[in-house]
């Protein structure tokens, strides 16, 4: 059990955001990512609602994507904030991925609140982020500014609302130092 303890916490303790300039020229193979989308489907989730869904771009899928993103970002730039190199950016930063997915949400709305799925999200996100460290692929959740004409792209339905996009890629391994302050500045004990 003591193996079990150390791995996980190594994972935790590892896990960083890298971001789609750190990635290589590498593809994850579908198997791959079919396994961190697996691992996803174990997150707790009130009342068994398992509100997570995962639309998946790779291939040609992903500069379906970019061009979309670049067009949302053309469309919506008044002419005088506009810039060519931001929108290159827009569509590189997706092409430069082997892998985006889009992280939606089913909402419940009889049986939970939308904050009870949105929590059971980022833990099914956290879950793939944590395979995903373990499986030396790096990985980052971007929450774009136009989440709501996303959600029209993926052709979402009312019910569903998507809450932003994570980027995968193989990366070059160099460990980054974790930057938090300590656990104590962060705890209220109560014990009497």
């Amino acid at each position: 059990m003591q193996d079990t303890f150390d791995t996980i916490n190594e994972i935790i303790r590892t896990r960083r955001s890298y971001f789609p300039p750190e990635y290589i020229d590498k593809e994850i193979p579908r198997e791959v990512v079919e396994t961190i989308v697996a691992n996803a489907n174990f997150a707790p989730t009130h009342r068994l609602t398992q509100p997570w869904r995962f639309t998946i771009f790779r291939g040609n899928g992903l500069t379906k994507l970019a061009d979309f993103l670049g067009e949302q970002y053309r469309q919506n730039t008044p002419p005088a904030m506009y810039s060519e190199a931001k929108f290159e950016v827009t569509r590189t930063k997706i092409l430069r991925a082997s892998c985006v997915l889009a992280i939606n949400m089913q909402l419940h709305s009889d049986k939970v609140p939308e904050w009870e799925e949105l929590a059971s999200v980022a833990c099914a996100v956290q879950n793939m982020w944590l395979t995903a460290t373990a499986l030396n692929v790096g990985a980052y959740w971007s929450t774009p500014g136009n989440l709501d004409a996303l959600g029209d792209f993926l052709n979402l339905s009312p019910t569903q609302k998507c809450v932003g996009l994570f980027y995968m890629g193989y990366h070059d391994d160099r460990e980054k130092p974790a930057v938090r302050k300590p656990i104590e500045d962060k705890l209220t004990w109560v014990e009497e």
